[in-house]
Protein backbone atom coordinates (compact mmCIF):
# COMPACT_ATOMS: atom_id res chain seq x y z
CA UNK A 1 0.00 0.00 0.00
CA UNK A 2 1.69 3.10 -1.03
CA UNK A 3 1.00 6.24 1.47
CA UNK A 4 2.12 9.38 -0.73
CA UNK A 5 3.53 12.02 1.56
CA UNK A 6 3.17 16.01 0.39
CA UNK A 7 4.23 19.05 2.63
CA UNK A 8 1.66 21.60 2.07
CA UNK A 9 2.04 25.35 3.29
CA UNK A 10 1.46 26.47 7.39
CA UNK A 11 3.63 23.24 8.49
CA UNK A 12 1.37 20.42 7.44
CA UNK A 13 1.98 17.23 5.93
CA UNK A 14 -0.68 15.08 3.89
CA UNK A 15 -1.36 11.30 3.67
CA UNK A 16 -2.34 10.37 0.31
CA UNK A 17 -3.68 6.99 1.37
CA UNK A 18 -7.52 6.95 0.48
CA UNK A 19 -8.15 9.54 3.10
CA UNK A 20 -6.61 12.70 2.00
CA UNK A 21 -5.63 13.63 5.65
CA UNK A 22 -3.89 16.41 6.76
CA UNK A 23 -1.46 16.27 9.72
CA UNK A 24 1.03 19.09 11.62
CA UNK A 25 4.79 18.31 10.45
CA UNK A 26 5.20 17.51 14.05
CA UNK A 27 3.44 14.70 14.40
CA UNK A 28 4.86 13.01 11.31
CA UNK A 29 6.97 11.02 13.48
CA UNK A 30 4.86 9.88 15.58
CA UNK A 31 2.06 8.47 13.01
CA UNK A 32 4.70 7.04 10.96
CA UNK A 33 5.85 4.88 14.06
CA UNK A 34 2.05 3.27 14.78
CA UNK A 35 2.00 2.75 11.34
CA UNK A 36 5.44 0.97 11.05
CA UNK A 37 4.13 -1.09 14.30
CA UNK A 38 0.88 -2.01 12.90
CA UNK A 39 3.04 -4.15 10.69
CA UNK A 40 4.07 -6.42 13.35
CA UNK A 41 0.19 -6.92 14.42
CA UNK A 42 -0.72 -8.22 11.12
CA UNK A 43 -1.65 -4.83 9.16
CA UNK A 44 -0.14 -3.87 5.78
CA UNK A 45 2.86 -2.39 5.40
CA UNK A 46 3.19 0.62 4.19
CA UNK A 47 5.33 1.68 1.77
CA UNK A 48 6.06 5.20 2.27
CA UNK A 49 6.24 7.47 -1.45
CA UNK A 50 8.11 10.65 -1.21
CA UNK A 51 9.32 12.77 -3.76
CA UNK A 52 13.34 12.14 -1.94
CA UNK A 53 14.39 10.33 1.23
CA UNK A 54 16.45 12.46 2.10
CA UNK A 55 13.54 15.36 2.65
CA UNK A 56 12.05 13.37 4.91
CA UNK A 57 13.41 10.12 5.82
CA UNK A 58 16.20 11.81 8.57
CA UNK A 59 13.77 13.78 10.24
CA UNK A 60 12.14 10.59 11.62
CA UNK A 61 15.23 8.69 12.25
CA UNK A 62 16.24 11.60 14.43
CA UNK A 63 12.66 10.97 16.08
CA UNK A 64 13.74 7.58 16.68
CA UNK A 65 11.40 6.26 13.99
CA UNK A 66 12.51 3.68 11.44
CA UNK A 67 10.49 2.91 8.21
CA UNK A 68 10.29 -0.62 6.45
CA UNK A 69 9.53 0.35 3.05
CA UNK A 70 9.90 3.55 0.77
CA UNK A 71 9.80 4.41 -2.82
CA UNK A 72 11.91 7.53 -3.91
CA UNK A 73 9.93 8.87 -6.41
CA UNK A 74 13.35 10.86 -7.76
CA UNK A 75 15.48 7.99 -8.24
CA UNK A 76 13.06 5.93 -9.87
CA UNK A 77 11.97 9.02 -11.93
CA UNK A 78 15.33 9.10 -12.95
CA UNK A 79 15.66 5.03 -14.00
CA UNK A 80 11.97 5.08 -16.17
CA UNK A 81 12.59 8.59 -17.54
CA UNK A 82 16.06 6.81 -19.53
CA UNK A 83 14.77 3.10 -19.51
CA UNK A 84 15.13 1.27 -23.04
CA UNK A 85 11.93 -0.79 -21.38
CA UNK A 86 9.74 2.13 -20.94
CA UNK A 87 10.89 4.10 -23.76
CA UNK A 88 6.88 4.01 -24.93
CA UNK A 89 5.48 5.48 -21.66
CA UNK A 90 3.90 8.79 -20.99
CA UNK A 91 6.82 9.57 -18.61
CA UNK A 92 10.04 8.59 -20.78
CA UNK A 93 8.11 11.07 -24.11
CA UNK A 94 6.91 14.03 -21.51
CA UNK A 95 9.25 16.90 -21.65
CA UNK A 96 11.78 18.01 -19.24
CA UNK A 97 10.35 18.40 -15.80
CA UNK A 98 10.69 19.62 -12.39
CA UNK A 99 11.59 15.73 -11.75
CA UNK A 100 14.16 15.91 -14.15
CA UNK A 101 16.17 19.41 -12.92
CA UNK A 102 15.49 17.33 -9.32
CA UNK A 103 19.12 16.95 -7.67
CA UNK A 104 19.64 14.83 -4.50
CA UNK A 105 18.99 16.58 -1.13
CA UNK A 106 22.20 16.28 1.66
CA UNK A 107 21.42 13.58 4.13
CA UNK A 108 22.91 16.10 6.88
CA UNK A 109 22.80 19.60 7.58
CA UNK A 110 22.76 21.79 4.39
CA UNK A 111 25.94 23.40 3.23
CA UNK A 112 26.48 27.00 3.05
CA UNK A 113 24.73 29.06 0.40
CA UNK A 114 26.74 29.01 -1.94
CA UNK A 115 28.74 25.99 -1.37
CA UNK A 116 28.63 23.51 -4.03
CA UNK A 117 29.21 19.45 -3.03
CA UNK A 118 30.94 17.61 -5.89
CA UNK A 119 29.80 13.41 -5.72
CA UNK A 120 33.09 11.90 -5.76
CA UNK A 121 33.04 7.98 -6.69
CA UNK A 122 32.28 9.05 -10.40
CA UNK A 123 36.06 9.27 -11.50
CA UNK A 124 35.31 6.17 -14.20
CA UNK A 125 31.86 7.72 -16.08
CA UNK A 126 32.71 11.36 -16.10
CA UNK A 127 32.15 10.93 -19.81
CA UNK A 128 28.88 10.02 -19.71
CA UNK A 129 27.29 11.64 -16.28
CA UNK A 130 24.75 13.59 -17.27
CA UNK A 131 25.14 17.28 -17.02
CA UNK A 132 23.46 18.44 -13.45
CA UNK A 133 20.71 20.92 -13.53
CA UNK A 134 20.31 23.64 -10.53
CA UNK A 135 17.62 21.96 -7.94
CA UNK A 136 14.48 22.35 -8.64
CA UNK A 137 12.34 24.43 -6.02
CA UNK A 138 10.41 22.38 -4.09
CA UNK A 139 7.40 24.04 -3.07
CA UNK A 140 4.02 23.99 -2.90
CA UNK A 141 2.54 23.15 -6.64
CA UNK A 142 6.43 22.30 -8.04
CA UNK A 143 5.84 18.74 -8.31
CA UNK A 144 2.96 16.32 -7.84
CA UNK A 145 3.92 13.44 -6.52
CA UNK A 146 0.69 11.70 -6.63
CA UNK A 147 0.63 12.39 -10.47
CA UNK A 148 4.14 11.29 -10.80
CA UNK A 149 3.77 7.92 -8.49
CA UNK A 150 0.44 7.25 -11.37
CA UNK A 151 3.36 7.93 -14.23
CA UNK A 152 5.64 5.61 -12.84
CA UNK A 153 3.09 2.89 -11.93
CA UNK A 154 1.51 3.28 -15.70
CA UNK A 155 5.34 3.34 -17.00
CA UNK A 156 6.18 -0.01 -15.47
CA UNK A 157 2.97 -1.83 -15.89
CA UNK A 158 3.24 -0.59 -19.62
CA UNK A 159 7.19 -1.70 -20.11
CA UNK A 160 9.06 -4.57 -21.48
CA UNK A 161 10.07 -5.76 -18.47
CA UNK A 162 7.73 -4.80 -15.50
CA UNK A 163 8.89 -7.15 -12.92
CA UNK A 164 12.48 -6.34 -13.30
CA UNK A 165 12.35 -3.00 -13.19
CA UNK A 166 9.78 -3.26 -10.11
CA UNK A 167 12.57 -4.79 -8.38
CA UNK A 168 15.09 -1.98 -9.23
CA UNK A 169 12.42 0.82 -8.39
CA UNK A 170 12.37 -1.13 -4.95
CA UNK A 171 15.99 -1.67 -4.49
CA UNK A 172 17.23 2.04 -5.59
CA UNK A 173 14.43 3.34 -2.95
CA UNK A 174 15.55 1.01 0.14
CA UNK A 175 18.93 1.63 -0.67
CA UNK A 176 18.34 5.13 -0.37
CA UNK A 177 17.11 4.01 2.94
CA UNK A 178 20.27 2.45 3.52
CA UNK A 179 22.01 5.77 2.60
CA UNK A 180 19.72 7.68 5.08
CA UNK A 181 20.60 5.30 8.14
CA UNK A 182 24.21 4.73 7.25
CA UNK A 183 24.59 8.61 7.88
CA UNK A 184 22.25 8.73 10.95
CA UNK A 185 24.10 6.09 12.74
CA UNK A 186 27.51 6.62 11.42
CA UNK A 187 30.88 4.74 11.51
CA UNK A 188 32.34 4.19 14.54
CA UNK A 189 35.61 6.56 14.53
CA UNK A 190 38.24 6.95 17.10
CA UNK A 191 39.60 10.74 16.70
CA UNK A 192 42.56 9.56 19.04
CA UNK A 193 43.35 6.67 17.25
CA UNK A 194 43.29 9.06 14.01
CA UNK A 195 45.24 11.61 15.70
CA UNK A 196 48.22 9.00 16.90
CA UNK A 197 48.37 7.43 13.30
CA UNK A 198 48.86 11.47 11.65
CA UNK A 199 51.21 12.45 14.42
CA UNK A 200 53.53 8.23 14.17
CA UNK A 201 53.47 9.71 10.48
CA UNK A 202 53.60 12.92 9.77
CA UNK A 203 54.44 14.36 13.49
CA UNK A 204 52.70 16.46 15.83
CA UNK A 205 49.72 18.67 14.08
CA UNK A 206 51.95 22.06 13.34
CA UNK A 207 50.08 25.05 13.67
CA UNK A 208 47.93 26.53 11.02
CA UNK A 209 49.59 27.03 7.52
CA UNK A 210 52.57 25.20 8.12
CA UNK A 211 54.10 21.69 7.01
CA UNK A 212 54.23 19.11 9.64
CA UNK A 213 57.55 18.20 10.62
CA UNK A 214 58.53 14.73 8.50
CA UNK A 215 57.00 17.05 5.22
CA UNK A 216 59.10 19.79 6.04
CA UNK A 217 62.38 17.12 6.18
CA UNK A 218 61.15 15.91 3.32
CA UNK A 219 61.22 18.75 1.92
CA UNK A 220 65.07 19.84 2.56
CA UNK A 221 66.23 16.48 1.43
CA UNK A 222 63.96 16.77 -2.01
CA UNK A 223 65.44 20.62 -2.34
CA UNK A 224 69.35 19.44 -1.55
CA UNK A 225 68.95 15.85 -3.66
CA UNK A 226 68.47 18.80 -6.43
CA UNK A 227 70.50 21.95 -5.20
CA UNK A 228 67.93 23.82 -5.53
CA UNK A 229 67.10 27.26 -3.32
CA UNK A 230 65.23 26.90 0.37
CA UNK A 231 62.01 28.21 -1.71
CA UNK A 232 61.33 25.03 -3.85
CA UNK A 233 57.83 24.43 -2.68
CA UNK A 234 57.85 20.72 -3.84
CA UNK A 235 53.45 20.94 -3.60
CA UNK A 236 54.12 23.14 -6.87
CA UNK A 237 54.09 20.37 -9.60
CA UNK A 238 55.35 22.99 -12.13
CA UNK A 239 57.80 24.36 -9.91
CA UNK A 240 59.49 20.74 -8.89
CA UNK A 241 59.60 19.11 -12.26
CA UNK A 242 61.21 22.60 -13.39
CA UNK A 243 63.70 21.91 -10.65
CA UNK A 244 64.12 18.22 -11.95
CA UNK A 245 65.32 18.50 -15.34
CA UNK A 246 67.64 21.91 -14.50
CA UNK A 247 69.08 19.10 -12.17
CA UNK A 248 69.14 16.57 -14.98
CA UNK A 249 66.75 14.25 -13.85
CA UNK A 250 64.83 12.62 -16.90
CA UNK A 251 61.27 12.66 -16.21
CA UNK A 252 58.55 14.93 -17.59
CA UNK A 253 55.95 13.63 -14.88
CA UNK A 254 55.60 13.38 -11.15
CA UNK A 255 53.57 9.74 -11.70
CA UNK A 256 54.64 7.15 -8.92
CA UNK A 257 55.33 4.56 -12.03
CA UNK A 258 57.69 6.80 -14.39
CA UNK A 259 59.71 7.81 -10.70
CA UNK A 260 60.37 4.52 -9.88
CA UNK A 261 62.52 3.71 -12.83
CA UNK A 262 64.41 6.80 -12.05
CA UNK A 263 68.16 6.60 -10.51
CA UNK A 264 68.78 9.50 -8.61
CA UNK A 265 69.15 10.63 -4.97
CA UNK A 266 65.34 12.56 -5.03
CA UNK A 267 63.71 9.62 -5.87
CA UNK A 268 63.17 8.57 -2.16
CA UNK A 269 62.42 11.62 -0.75
CA UNK A 270 60.02 12.20 -3.10
CA UNK A 271 58.13 9.22 -3.34
CA UNK A 272 58.06 9.22 0.64
CA UNK A 273 56.69 13.08 0.40
CA UNK A 274 53.56 12.32 -2.02
CA UNK A 275 52.21 9.52 -0.31
CA UNK A 276 52.32 11.39 3.14
CA UNK A 277 51.32 14.61 1.13
CA UNK A 278 48.42 12.23 0.24
CA UNK A 279 47.50 11.24 3.32
CA UNK A 280 48.00 14.68 4.95
CA UNK A 281 45.21 16.30 2.34
CA UNK A 282 42.74 13.35 2.21
CA UNK A 283 42.73 12.48 5.06
CA UNK A 284 44.72 14.67 7.78
CA UNK A 285 43.52 16.80 10.72
CA UNK A 286 41.32 18.92 8.31
CA UNK A 287 39.02 15.99 7.42
CA UNK A 288 39.57 14.78 11.01
CA UNK A 289 37.49 18.03 12.22
CA UNK A 290 35.11 18.30 9.76
CA UNK A 291 34.02 14.31 9.14
CA UNK A 292 34.47 12.84 12.73
CA UNK A 293 31.77 14.02 15.40
CA UNK A 294 30.57 12.59 18.81
CA UNK A 295 32.68 9.35 17.84
CA UNK A 296 31.36 8.76 14.01
CA UNK A 297 32.29 9.43 10.54
CA UNK A 298 29.18 10.36 8.78
CA UNK A 299 29.48 10.73 5.14
CA UNK A 300 26.77 11.69 2.81
CA UNK A 301 26.16 9.17 -0.06
CA UNK A 302 24.60 9.93 -3.06
CA UNK A 303 22.62 6.86 -4.42
CA UNK A 304 22.78 5.86 -8.29
CA UNK A 305 25.74 8.72 -8.09
CA UNK A 306 27.30 7.32 -10.93
CA UNK A 307 25.50 6.54 -14.30
CA UNK A 308 25.91 2.82 -13.72
CA UNK A 309 23.74 2.91 -10.74
CA UNK A 310 26.93 2.57 -8.41
CA UNK A 311 27.16 4.85 -4.92
CA UNK A 312 28.66 7.94 -5.13
CA UNK A 313 29.35 10.55 -1.89
CA UNK A 314 29.29 14.17 -1.39
CA UNK A 315 32.80 14.66 0.48
CA UNK A 316 34.51 12.97 2.92
CA UNK A 317 35.67 10.78 0.63
CA UNK A 318 33.79 7.47 2.02
CA UNK A 319 34.47 5.17 -1.25
CA UNK A 320 38.07 5.65 -1.02
CA UNK A 321 38.97 5.11 2.62
CA UNK A 322 43.27 4.42 2.41
CA UNK A 323 43.75 0.99 4.49
CA UNK A 324 46.62 3.58 7.15
CA UNK A 325 43.26 5.33 8.75
CA UNK A 326 41.26 2.46 8.89
CA UNK A 327 42.45 1.58 12.14
CA UNK A 328 41.05 4.60 13.52
CA UNK A 329 37.24 2.52 12.75
CA UNK A 330 36.74 1.07 15.92
CA UNK A 331 33.69 -0.84 17.12
CA UNK A 332 31.98 0.63 20.46
CA UNK A 333 32.73 -0.94 23.79
CA UNK A 334 30.83 -4.75 23.70
CA UNK A 335 30.49 -4.46 19.96
CA UNK A 336 32.20 -5.47 16.75
CA UNK A 337 32.66 -4.81 13.00
CA UNK A 338 31.28 -7.47 10.89
CA UNK A 339 33.05 -6.78 7.31
CA UNK A 340 32.06 -8.66 4.33
CA UNK A 341 33.15 -8.34 1.18
CA UNK A 342 32.44 -10.42 -2.40
CA UNK A 343 34.96 -12.11 -4.43
CA UNK A 344 35.11 -11.25 -7.87
CA UNK A 345 31.50 -9.37 -8.10
CA UNK A 346 31.40 -8.17 -11.91
CA UNK A 347 32.68 -11.65 -13.47
CA UNK A 348 29.89 -13.81 -11.14
CA UNK A 349 27.12 -11.33 -12.26
CA UNK A 350 28.81 -11.49 -15.89
CA UNK A 351 28.18 -15.27 -15.47
CA UNK A 352 24.47 -14.66 -14.18
CA UNK A 353 23.65 -12.07 -16.95
CA UNK A 354 25.12 -14.12 -19.61
CA UNK A 355 23.58 -17.73 -18.47
CA UNK A 356 27.18 -19.26 -19.06
CA UNK A 357 26.99 -21.93 -16.65
CA UNK A 358 31.27 -22.77 -17.67
CA UNK A 359 32.29 -19.24 -15.87
CA UNK A 360 29.74 -20.24 -13.25
CA UNK A 361 31.15 -23.68 -12.25
CA UNK A 362 34.52 -21.76 -12.34
CA UNK A 363 33.73 -19.96 -9.51
CA UNK A 364 31.48 -22.42 -7.57
CA UNK A 365 35.03 -23.58 -5.52
CA UNK A 366 35.38 -20.09 -4.48
CA UNK A 367 38.03 -18.34 -6.45
CA UNK A 368 36.90 -17.62 -9.74
CA UNK A 369 39.97 -17.05 -11.17
CA UNK A 370 41.57 -20.37 -10.14
CA UNK A 371 38.67 -22.10 -11.51
CA UNK A 372 39.46 -20.39 -14.93
CA UNK A 373 43.13 -21.68 -14.63
CA UNK A 374 41.35 -25.25 -13.77
CA UNK A 375 39.40 -25.32 -17.03
CA UNK A 376 42.22 -25.40 -18.61
CA UNK A 377 41.42 -21.51 -20.49
CA UNK A 378 45.18 -19.97 -19.19
CA UNK A 379 48.26 -20.99 -16.57
CA UNK A 380 48.04 -18.82 -14.47
CA UNK A 381 45.75 -16.96 -11.79
CA UNK A 382 46.98 -13.64 -12.79
CA UNK A 383 46.33 -13.94 -16.46
CA UNK A 384 42.96 -15.14 -15.97
CA UNK A 385 42.62 -12.06 -13.91
CA UNK A 386 43.80 -9.88 -16.30
CA UNK A 387 41.92 -11.24 -19.34
CA UNK A 388 38.27 -11.13 -17.05
CA UNK A 389 39.17 -7.44 -16.94
CA UNK A 390 40.12 -6.93 -20.19
CA UNK A 391 37.12 -8.45 -21.20
CA UNK A 392 34.81 -6.08 -18.67
CA UNK A 393 36.89 -2.97 -19.40
CA UNK A 394 37.75 -3.40 -22.70
CA UNK A 395 41.42 -4.72 -22.98
CA UNK A 396 42.76 -4.83 -26.28
CA UNK A 397 46.92 -4.38 -26.07
CA UNK A 398 48.89 -6.82 -23.82
CA UNK A 399 48.49 -9.73 -22.28
CA UNK A 400 44.73 -8.75 -21.79
CA UNK A 401 44.68 -8.98 -25.87
CA UNK A 402 46.28 -12.02 -26.02
CA UNK A 403 44.06 -14.35 -23.07
CA UNK A 404 40.82 -13.03 -24.37
CA UNK A 405 40.41 -15.50 -27.35
CA UNK A 406 41.41 -18.39 -25.20
CA UNK A 407 38.33 -16.79 -22.89
CA UNK A 408 35.67 -16.63 -25.79
CA UNK A 409 36.48 -19.77 -26.50
CA UNK A 410 36.07 -21.51 -22.76
CA UNK A 411 33.19 -18.92 -21.57
CA UNK A 412 31.54 -18.28 -24.86
CA UNK A 413 28.48 -16.51 -23.50
CA UNK A 414 30.20 -14.68 -21.12
CA UNK A 415 32.31 -12.76 -23.44
CA UNK A 416 29.92 -12.52 -26.15
CA UNK A 417 27.61 -10.49 -24.36
CA UNK A 418 30.19 -7.70 -23.26
CA UNK A 419 31.74 -7.86 -26.84
CA UNK A 420 27.81 -7.22 -28.40
CA UNK A 421 27.72 -4.31 -26.00
CA UNK A 422 31.32 -2.81 -26.81
CA UNK A 423 29.50 -2.64 -30.38
CA UNK A 424 26.58 -1.45 -29.68
CA UNK A 425 28.25 1.22 -27.99
CA UNK A 426 30.67 1.60 -31.20
CA UNK A 427 27.60 2.39 -33.46
CA UNK A 428 26.47 5.11 -30.67
CA UNK A 429 23.56 2.90 -29.42
CA UNK A 430 22.39 2.56 -25.95
CA UNK A 431 22.94 -0.82 -23.55
CA UNK A 432 20.36 -1.33 -20.48
CA UNK A 433 21.65 -3.52 -17.21
CA UNK A 434 19.88 -6.91 -15.71
CA UNK A 435 17.28 -4.71 -14.18
CA UNK A 436 16.48 -2.12 -16.87
CA UNK A 437 18.74 0.84 -15.82
CA UNK A 438 19.91 1.83 -19.65
CA UNK A 439 23.59 3.83 -20.48
CA UNK A 440 23.42 7.70 -21.50
CA UNK A 441 23.18 8.60 -25.46
CA UNK A 442 27.09 9.41 -26.51
CA UNK A 443 26.55 12.98 -26.58
CA UNK A 444 27.30 16.04 -28.65
CA UNK A 445 31.25 15.20 -28.93
CA UNK A 446 30.74 11.76 -29.83
CA UNK A 447 28.37 13.32 -32.64
CA UNK A 448 30.51 15.73 -33.75
CA UNK A 449 33.54 13.54 -33.89
CA UNK A 450 31.73 10.92 -36.18
CA UNK A 451 30.29 13.52 -38.32
CA UNK A 452 34.20 15.28 -38.71
CA UNK A 453 35.38 11.87 -40.15
CA UNK A 454 33.08 11.84 -43.09
CA UNK A 455 33.29 15.67 -43.89
CA UNK A 456 34.46 16.36 -47.46
CA UNK A 457 37.50 17.42 -46.42
CA UNK A 458 38.74 15.49 -43.33
CA UNK A 459 41.53 14.08 -42.61
CA UNK A 460 43.55 11.55 -41.25
CA UNK A 461 43.40 13.64 -38.07
CA UNK A 462 39.69 13.81 -38.05
CA UNK A 463 39.12 9.73 -38.89
CA UNK A 464 41.60 8.94 -35.72
CA UNK A 465 39.39 11.41 -33.58
CA UNK A 466 36.18 9.60 -34.25
CA UNK A 467 38.04 5.78 -33.96
CA UNK A 468 39.11 6.69 -30.41
CA UNK A 469 35.61 8.45 -29.41
CA UNK A 470 34.02 5.24 -31.12
CA UNK A 471 36.89 2.77 -29.00
CA UNK A 472 36.22 4.79 -26.08
CA UNK A 473 32.38 4.48 -26.18
CA UNK A 474 32.77 0.91 -26.12
CA UNK A 475 34.76 0.86 -23.67
CA UNK A 476 32.10 2.22 -21.59
CA UNK A 477 29.28 0.40 -22.83
CA UNK A 478 31.21 -2.83 -22.32
CA UNK A 479 31.37 -2.25 -18.70
CA UNK A 480 28.16 -0.75 -18.18
CA UNK A 481 26.28 -3.56 -18.34
CA UNK A 482 28.59 -5.36 -16.07
CA UNK A 483 29.41 -2.63 -13.32
CA UNK A 484 25.46 -1.67 -13.67
CA UNK A 485 24.17 -5.00 -12.76
CA UNK A 486 26.51 -5.71 -10.42
CA UNK A 487 25.29 -2.29 -9.02
CA UNK A 488 21.66 -3.98 -8.99
CA UNK A 489 23.28 -6.84 -7.26
CA UNK A 490 24.63 -5.01 -4.76
CA UNK A 491 21.55 -3.36 -3.34
CA UNK A 492 19.50 -6.33 -3.43
CA UNK A 493 22.23 -7.29 -1.03
CA UNK A 494 21.90 -4.08 0.88
CA UNK A 495 17.90 -4.21 1.39
CA UNK A 496 18.11 -8.16 2.67
CA UNK A 497 20.93 -7.26 5.13
CA UNK A 498 19.03 -4.76 6.20
CA UNK A 499 16.09 -6.24 6.57
CA UNK A 500 17.73 -8.98 8.00
CA UNK A 501 19.32 -6.67 10.78
CA UNK A 502 16.33 -5.55 12.15
CA UNK A 503 14.85 -8.83 12.45
CA UNK A 504 16.99 -9.63 14.54
CA UNK A 505 16.23 -7.41 17.35
CA UNK A 506 18.17 -6.70 20.85
CA UNK A 507 20.85 -8.96 21.57
CA UNK A 508 20.05 -10.26 25.56
CA UNK A 509 22.24 -8.57 27.67
CA UNK A 510 24.17 -6.92 25.15
CA UNK A 511 25.66 -3.39 26.21
CA UNK A 512 24.07 -0.41 23.97
CA UNK A 513 26.41 1.15 21.69
CA UNK A 514 26.80 4.78 20.78
CA UNK A 515 24.78 4.92 17.83
CA UNK A 516 21.56 7.20 17.90
CA UNK A 517 18.37 5.86 18.30
CA UNK A 518 16.64 3.56 16.73
CA UNK A 519 20.15 1.65 16.18
CA UNK A 520 21.58 2.37 19.77
CA UNK A 521 21.04 -1.36 20.85
CA UNK A 522 20.39 -3.21 17.30
CA UNK A 523 22.86 -4.21 14.81
CA UNK A 524 23.18 -2.24 11.85
CA UNK A 525 24.61 -1.40 8.38
CA UNK A 526 27.82 0.84 9.48
CA UNK A 527 29.29 1.66 6.07
CA UNK A 528 29.19 0.40 2.35
CA UNK A 529 32.03 0.44 -0.66
CA UNK A 530 30.63 -1.56 -3.86
CA UNK A 531 31.00 -4.89 -3.07
CA UNK A 532 31.50 -4.85 0.96
CA UNK A 533 29.81 -3.70 3.58
CA UNK A 534 30.17 -3.21 7.32
CA UNK A 535 28.12 -3.85 9.84
CA UNK A 536 27.87 -2.88 13.89
CA UNK A 537 26.61 -5.55 16.28
CA UNK A 538 26.70 -6.26 19.39
CA UNK A 539 29.31 -9.17 20.18
CA UNK A 540 26.68 -11.54 21.27
CA UNK A 541 25.55 -11.11 17.70
CA UNK A 542 28.26 -11.66 15.80
CA UNK A 543 28.07 -15.14 14.33
CA UNK A 544 23.97 -14.56 13.25
CA UNK A 545 24.91 -11.31 11.69
CA UNK A 546 27.43 -12.96 9.62
CA UNK A 547 25.19 -15.60 8.82
CA UNK A 548 22.56 -13.16 8.35
CA UNK A 549 25.29 -11.41 5.78
CA UNK A 550 25.67 -14.32 3.59
CA UNK A 551 22.34 -15.58 3.80
CA UNK A 552 21.54 -11.76 1.95
CA UNK A 553 23.93 -12.52 -0.85
CA UNK A 554 22.21 -15.63 -1.61
CA UNK A 555 18.79 -13.97 -1.71
CA UNK A 556 20.29 -11.65 -4.01
CA UNK A 557 21.65 -13.87 -6.22
CA UNK A 558 18.46 -15.14 -6.73
CA UNK A 559 16.43 -12.33 -6.95
CA UNK A 560 18.24 -11.42 -10.17
CA UNK A 561 19.15 -14.76 -11.28
CA UNK A 562 16.45 -16.63 -10.11
CA UNK A 563 17.59 -21.10 -10.09
CA UNK A 564 20.71 -20.18 -12.21
CA UNK A 565 23.57 -21.49 -10.24
CA UNK A 566 25.95 -18.66 -9.61
CA UNK A 567 27.94 -18.37 -5.94
CA UNK A 568 28.35 -14.68 -4.40
CA UNK A 569 30.77 -16.31 -1.66
CA UNK A 570 31.66 -13.44 0.81
CA UNK A 571 34.79 -13.37 3.19
CA UNK A 572 33.45 -12.22 6.39
CA UNK A 573 35.10 -11.26 9.54
CA UNK A 574 34.13 -9.99 12.88
CA UNK A 575 36.94 -7.54 14.70
CA UNK A 576 37.21 -4.80 16.74
CA UNK A 577 39.07 -2.49 14.18
CA UNK A 578 38.38 -2.04 10.37
CA UNK A 579 42.70 -2.26 9.66
CA UNK A 580 42.24 -6.09 10.67
CA UNK A 581 39.19 -7.42 8.16
CA UNK A 582 41.90 -8.01 5.88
Amino acid sequence: MHVVLTREPGGTVRLHDGTQRAVPAADLPALVADAEGGVHGGAAVPRWTWDDTNRWYPGLLRAGVRVERSHDLRLVHRILRHSTATAGSELAAAGVGAWDAMTPTPAGAAPPVGARRVPQGAALFDLAAPERSAPAPLGAGAVDPVAELRRQEDAVRGSSAPGRLRLLAAGESAGALVAAEMHHAGLPWRADVHDAILTDALGPRPPEGQRPARLEELARQIRTALDAPPSLNPDSHPDLLKAMQYAGVGTRSLRKWELEKLDHPVVAPLLEYKNLYRLLTANGWHWLDEWVTDGRFRTEYVVGGVVTGRWASTGGGALQLPKGVRRAVVADPGWCLVVADVAQLEPRVLAGMAGDEAMATAGRAGDLYAGIVASGAVPTRELAKVGMLGAMYGGTTGASAQVLPRLGREYPRAIALVEEAARTGERGGVVTTWLGRSSPAPGSAWDEAQAGAFADDAGADAAARARSATRSWGRFTRNFVVQGTAAEWALCWLASIRRRLWALGVADGARPGLAPAPFADRPHLAFFLHDEVVVHAPRELADVVAAEVRAAAEEAGRLLFGDFPVDFPLTVAAVDSYADAK
